[in-house]
């Protein structure tokens, strides 16, 4: 395949780029810092990838490498839960997937030849947050602004279908690996002995190892039965409270320390909702469509990432 990716430098992007390279397929990186990118995929080491500079929410030459492609993976957009939620982070945030997904589907609809799939991210915020209630690919949006994020979001990639492009939409959860993501974040206080559950630790946390969703991914591309909205979590989430008890097992760490919710929301603001509330997702499209997770427990999951 000849694939093009936004995000691609990223935490999720990075382990796709170097799965299908090594794969043998052909990849087409667009980036905005072409420096940085070529030293992330050196064409000593990544023969098949060629890098593209790009504004993300801008139309320009970059479109016009779309053509000839098989497929297209859209990671694109600013950190969420990075910093507070000020009026400008907010607008960043929407923009950042918003006018790129409207791009790469503009984009798409004038190659020549076209894509013959679109493998578009999301985000398990479309369904709000529970204590009590679970979500699978039938449920309905929240109100909050992460869904509606992620409503905006959806509703440009679902132009794509209008040019015969299959569309695949992954609501993606928690991510785990050791390069980025919650357990970049979480690890230091538990290597200090200071680790533990953030907020109550009833809420839900649904997550998926790293390399599972990069499988999903590539599945999604070369798979035509992959098609529509699909949970990119893993079958089994779970409550924050054992979330951190499994992380302080793998670590040999006591999880002893909860984080007040006041001390997230004093250096988060609203952003701090993403870890304080959570919601209980459950994959069953994913499943249904025969995708295998070689991570389906935490137990496994965080093992694997902590060893």
């Amino acid at each position: 395949m000849k694939v093009a990716i936004t995000g691609a430098t990223g935490f999720v992007g990075s382990r796709l780029v170097e799965r299908l390279s090594q794969a043998g397929h052909s990849v087409v990186v667009f980036t905005r810092n072409l420096g940085h990118a070529n030293r992330v995929f050196p064409s000593s080491s990544f023969p098949t990838v060629t890098n593209i500079a790009y504004t993300p929410t801008q139309a320009g030459e970059w479109q016009q490498a779309i053509a000839g492609c098989d497929g297209v993976v859209n990671l694109a957009g600013e950190p969420i839960a990075e910093s507070r939620w000020t009026p400008d982070r907010k607008r960043m945030i929407v923009e950042s997937r918003q006018l790129t997904t409207r791009l790469l589907v503009d984009a798409i609809a004038q190659a020549d030849p076209k894509p013959s799939v679109l493998v578009s991210g999301s985000a398990i915020g479309y369904y709000g947050t529970s204590e009590t209630a679970s979500f699978d690919e039938t449920s309905g949006a929240g109100d909050d602004f992460l869904a509606q994020v992620c409503q905006a979001w959806e509703a440009e990639a679902m132009r794509v279908k209008a040019s015969g492009t299959r569309l695949v939409i992954l609501r993606t959860g928690i991510v785990l690996g050791l390069e980025g993501g919650a357990i970049a974040k979480m690890i230091t206080p538990f290597r200090l002995f200071a680790g533990g559950p953030l907020g109550t630790g009833k809420q839900w946390v649904s997550w998926i190892h790293r390399d599972d969703l990069v499988e999903l991914i590539i599945q999604s591309l070369s798979q035509p039965g992959y098609e529509g909205v699909l949970n990119a979590t893993a079958p089994n989430p779970v409550r924050m409270a054992e979330f951190c008890h499994v992380m302080g097992e793998a670590l040999n760490r006591p999880s002893w320390l909860p984080v007040p919710e006041i001390a997230l929301e004093a250096l988060l603001g609203d952003a701090a909702k993403m870890v304080l509330e959570g919601q209980q997702v459950l994959p069953q499209r994913t499943q249904a469509a025969g995708f295998h997770y070689q991570f389906a427990d935490i137990q496994s999951a965080l093992r694997d990432v902590l060893s």
